[in-house]
C-alpha cells in the first residue's frame, strides 16, 4: 500500500483531473481502493483523450494500415516504410494546438521538438519538418500575435536543431479564432536493421533517464489538450512546455551514436504525460512491471513532488532500457554530449508500476489495466447530410475578371506564404531539392540518387460541407501533390483536429471524415501508418472546422527526374488533364468573391484520381512534361496563375464554350493537373491519354509576361505576383 498523499480525493479533485464519475468508479474497481494524488494524476493523463484515444479508437482500428512496403504501422512512436536499398523512412504528424494558443512561441517550438523525438527515438535521423497551421480571421485581434509567435517558435526550434523546414500550409478562418491549429510533421531516415522500438524486456534491466532535467513546466499538458477552452484558458500557461533546441540537438546525436551499438533494448521519448506515459507504455508493451526511484530523477527545481515529477512534460527527455553490460559505454556517450544520464529504476516481473520517493512507496499501480481497461466510448453521432450541389447558374459570374483574380490570389488562403517559410532554414543538411512553394517538398536521400516527396494538406471547408467527401479529398490531395512532382505516393500520417466529440454532429464529422479517408487510402493503396487525434478544439462552445490534416510521403527513384510548378520556357503547350464540370460549391471563388460558404464540395472520383495520377506520373518519369501543378484551391485559373508566377512566364489560353467561363476557371473539380510540354511531345501525350482513358484538353501556350484568357482577362504577371506576395507581409506589418 503506497504512502498516503494529501489532499483527500474529492469529487471536485476528480473533476479537475478531467475524469468523469464513471471513469473514477472504474479506477476504484481496478485498484480496489481509493487512489492517492499521484495515482490519480497517473490515471488522469493516461486516460485523457490525448493519450488514450478513447473516443476515436473504435473508428481508427478500421483504417487501412498495411502494405508490402509498411514496416511498422500505428502503435509505435512513428510509422516506418521501406524505401529500398535497406533504408526506411520514418514519419509522423502531431498536434500542439492548445499549447500554441496559450503560448504561441513555446507551444509551436515544443511541438517541433516533440515530433522530432518521435522520429529519432526509432533510430532515424530527422531530415525534414513540415507544419500545417490554421489561424482565425485576419480581422480577429489575436490572429497577428498568434501567427507571429507560432512562426517564430517553429523557425527558432527547427533552425537551431538543424533540421530543414521544407513545406506545409497555412489557412485562415473565423472558426479558428479561439482554437488555432499547429500540426507538426517530421520525416527521418534509418537503416532497416537499426530501427528501435519501445517494448521493454529483461527483468532486472536498468531503466535509464537521459537528456534534460525535469522541471515544473507542462504539468497536466495532456489533460489540458483534451478539454475545451473557456474565458480563463490563458491562465493555463504553466501547462505549456519550454523547449531548448540546442539540448535536443545534443540528444539526437547522443541517441544516434548509441544506436550504432547493441546497447539499447527499448527506447521511448517523454512526450505527452512525460515520465508517466513513457514508463507505462514501455512496461505494458513488454508485459512487465517497472519500479522507479523518483529521487534519482534529475530535476532542475527544488522540492519537486512525486506528482510533479511524474506529470511534468519538460522537453528533451528520453527513457531507455539498456543492457547492463553496456551501461558504462552508454553513460560515457551521454556524458560526452553533456547530457544527464541516470538510472531511475528497473524492470520487474510484478506487472505493477511502483513509484518510490527516497525509498518510500508513493504509488503502486497495475500496468496492464491502465491501458487495457482505459475507457473506449462509442459516442452517438449524427452524420452530416450531404448538401445539394450548387448549380452553376446560382453562382454569379465575375463582373471584373482582373479584379476578382487579384482578389482571390491575394486572399488569406491563396496568398503566398513566403513571409512564413523564409523564416525557416530550408537548406540545412544540403539535401533539399524543392523548397516551399510547390506541390511537394523534395528531399534527397543523402548519398543516393533517390529522394522523398513530402506534402501536407486538408480542405476544412470541404470537410465541413461533406465530411465523407472532405476526408477523401484530404487524402487524394497529398497523393496528387506527390504525383505532381513525379513521386510514387507510399503512405500517410494524419492529424485529426475536431471539436467536441460529445456533440453528435461533431462526432458525425469525425466518423464521416474517417470513412472518407479510409475509402481513399484503400483505392490508392496509400495506407495510414501513424497519426494523432486532437479533439475538443472548441472555445465557449464554438468549434473549429473539421480539419483532418494529412501528411503524405512518396519516393522519387531518380531525384533529377522531377518537375516543379514553374513554366520553363515560352511557346510550350499547356494541357489540362482530367475532366471539368465546374463545381463551385464550397469553393474559394464562392467564398472570397461572393461571400458565401455553401453547397456540396466537388465529389472525389477515386478511380479517376488513380487513373489520371498514374498517367501524369508516367509522363514525368518519361520526361514528357516540363512543368506540372495539380488543380485544387481556386481551381484551374489559380493553378495557372501560380505556374506563371513561379516561372515568370505568361500564358495565353482559351476557355471552352460548353461550360460557363467562371465555372471552368474557378471550379474546383478534382483529379486534375495542368502540365506544360513542348510541341514535339504534345501529340504523343494526347495519343497516350486516349489509350489510357484519360481526358486531356489543350488550353493554350506559354508566352510573354502576361496572363491572357481570351475574351476575359489580360494582366501582367508582375501585377498578379505583387497581389499574391504582398498580402501576408502587409498584414503582419500593420
Amino acid at each position: 500500500m503506497p504512502t498516503k498523499i494529501t489532499p483527500e480525493i474529492t469529487p471536485e479533485i476528480v473533476a479537475e483531473h478531467g475524469l468523469s464519475t464513471s471513469e473514477y468508479a472504474k479506477i476504484l474497481t481496478i485498484l480496489g481502493r481509493t487512489p492517492n494524488m499521484v495515482e490519480l494524476g497517473v490515471f488522469s493523463v493516461m486516460w485523457s483523450e490525448h493519450c488514450s484515444y478513447k473516443t476515436t479508437r473504435k473508428w481508427l482500428k478500421d483504417l487501412p494500415t498495411k502494405a508490402a512496403h509498411v514496416i511498422c504501422g500505428p502503435g509505435e512512436n512513428a510509422g516506418v516504410i521501406d524505401i529500398g536499398d535497406g533504408q526506411a523512412a520514418i514519419f509522423k504528424m502531431e498536434s500542439h494546438n492548445h499549447p500554441s494558443f496559450i503560448e504561441p512561441f513555446q507551444g509551436a517550438a515544443t511541438g517541433v521538438g516533440g515530433i522530432l523525438r518521435d522520429i529519432f527515438t526509432m533510430g532515424a535521423r530527422p531530415i525534414a519538418n513540415l507544419n500545417a497551421l490554421r489561424f482565425g480571421s485576419p480581422l480577429n485581434e489575436k490572429t497577428r500575435h498568434l501567427l507571429a509567435g507560432v512562426v517564430h517558435g517553429i523557425g527558432f526550434y527547427g533552425n537551431c536543431v538543424g533540421v530543414p523546414t521544407v513545406g506545409g500550409e497555412c489557412n485562415f478562418h473565423p472558426s479558428y479564432n479561439g482554437n488555432i491549429l499547429v500540426n507538426a510533421m517530421s520525416v527521418g531516415l534509418a537503416d532497416q536493421d537499426k530501427i528501435f522500438y519501445s517494448a521493454a524486456a529483461g527483468v532486472g534491466n536498468p531503466v535509464i533517464y537521459v537528456g534534460s532535467k525535469t522541471g515544473r513546466d507542462g504539468i497536466h499538458g495532456a489533460t489540458m489538450a483534451s478539454a475545451e477552452f473557456s474565458e480563463g484558458s490563458e491562465e493555463k500557461r504553466p501547462t505549456v512546455q519550454v523547449g531548448d533546441p540546442f539540448t535536443e540537438k545534443l540528444l539526437i546525436e547522443a541517441c544516434l551514436e548509441l544506436m550504432q551499438t547493441d546497447a539499447i533494448i527499448a527506447i521511448q521519448d517523454m512526450g505527452a504525460a512525460g515520465l508517466t506515459c513513457s514508463t507505462l507504455e514501455m512496461a505494458d508493451k513488454g508485459g512487465l512491471g517497472i519500479e522507479l526511484e523518483l529521487s534519482d530523477v534529475p530535476v532542475r527545481e527544488t522540492g519537486m513532488t512525486p506528482y510533479e515529477i511524474m506529470l511534468s512534460e519538460s522537453q528533451e527527455r528520453m527513457l531507455m532500457v539498456i543492457k547492463p553490460e553496456r551501461y558504462e559505454m552508454a553513460e560515457k556517450i551521454f556524458r560526452k554530449w553533456e547530457l544527464d544520464f541516470a538510472t531511475i529504476g528497473k524492470l520487474t516481473d510484478t506487472g505493477n508500476m511502483v513509484l518510490k520517493m527516497h525509498g518510500e512507496i508513493v504509488a503502486d499501480l497495475p500496468v496492464a489495466p491502465i491501458s487495457s481497461e482505459a475507457p473506449i466510448y462509442d459516442r452517438p453521432y449524427t452524420l452530416t447530410a450531404a448538401p445539394a450541389s450548387l448549380p452553376i447558374e446560382a453562382v454569379a459570374a465575375p463582373k471584373d475578371w482582373a479584379l476578382d483574380l487579384k482578389k482571390i490570389i491575394a486572399s488569406p488562403d491563396i496568398a503566398s506564404k513566403r513571409w512564413i517559410w523564409e523564416q525557416y532554414d530550408q537548406q540545412v543538411m544540403n539535401d533539399t531539392i524543392q523548397i516551399p512553394g510547390g506541390d511537394s517538398a523534395i528531399v534527397r536521400v543523402h548519398g543516393t540518387e533517390k529522394a522523398l516527396a513530402i506534402s501536407s494538406d486538408c480542405s476544412p471547408r470541404y470537410c465541413k460541407a461533406d465530411p465523407f467527401e472532405g476526408g477523401k479529398q484530404a487524402v487524394v490531395e497529398t497523393w496528387r501533390n506527390i504525383t505532381a512532382v513525379g513521386g510514387d505516393p507510399l503512405a500517410i500520417t494524419n492529424c485529426l483536429n475536431f471539436g467536441n466529440p460529445e456533440k453528435p454532429e461533431i462526432m458525425g464529422q469525425i466518423v464521416g471524415c474517417l470513412q472518407g479517408m479510409s475509402a481513399a487510402c484503400v483505392a490508392l493503396a496509400y495506407p495510414i501508418i501513424s497519426g494523432n487525434v486532437s479533439l475538443y478544439n472548441e472555445t465557449n462552445g464554438t468549434g473549429i472546422l473539421p480539419t483532418p490534416t494529412i501528411g503524405g510521403v512518396g519516393i522519387l527513384p531518380q531525384v533529377n527526374n522531377h518537375v516543379t510548378i514553374a513554366f520553363k520556357a515560352e511557346a510550350e503547350t499547356i494541357l489540362l488533364i482530367g475532366e471539368t464540370v465546374g463545381h463551385l460549391g464550397s469553393s474559394i471563388y464562392l467564398r472570397e468573391i461572393l461571400g458565401r460558404e455553401e453547397g456540396a464540395p466537388p465529389p472525389v472520383d477515386l478511380k479517376a484520381e488513380k487513373t489520371n495520377g498514374d498517367f501524369v506520373r508516367q509522363l514525368i518519369r518519361n520526361q514528357k512534361v516540363t512543368a506540372c501543378h495539380d488543380c485544387s484551391d481556386g481551381g484551374m485559373l489559380v493553378a495557372l496563375t501560380e505556374m506563371c508566377m513561379a516561372g515568370n512566364i505568361g500564358a495565353e489560353i482559351s476557355l471552352p464554350e460548353n461550360i460557363a467561363a467562371h465555372a471552368f476557371a474557378y471550379g474546383e473539380d478534382q483529379a486534375r493537373y495542368l502540365v506544360s510540354c513542348t510541341n514535339q511531345t504534345q501529340t504523343e501525350i494526347i495519343a497516350a491519354a486516349k489509350d489510357a482513358g484519360v481526358f486531356v484538353m489543350e488550353l493554350g501556350t506559354t508566352k510573354g509576361k502576361r496572363l491572357k484568357v481570351k475574351d476575359y482577362l489580360d494582366m501582367e504577371i508582375n501585377e498578379l505576383r505583387k497581389s499574391n506576395e504582398d498580402w501576408l507581409p502587409d498584414f503582419m506589418a500593420a
